[in-house]
């Protein structure tokens, strides 16, 4: 069967799904929640820098 003998059956009004598409409301975060997330996730990496490093120090000896 090819694609031009695919029959395909009428949707009639009564079959058919109803979608509502909304927009999104834009993303607001306050400053000090902003600063909070970026300052936390460099010390994070930080900590981890050093934890790495300190370990690396602790398995060389």
């Amino acid at each position: 069967m090819q694609a031009e003998d695919t029959l395909y059956e009428d949707q009639t009004d009564d079959e058919a799904d109803i979608v509502e598409w909304y927009k999104a409301r834009p993303l607001t975060v306050s400053t000090a929640v902003a600063s909070g997330s970026i300052i936390a996730a460099f010390t994070l990496g930080v900590l981890t820098a050093v934890g790495a490093l300190a370990l690396l120090g602790y398995m060389d000896d």
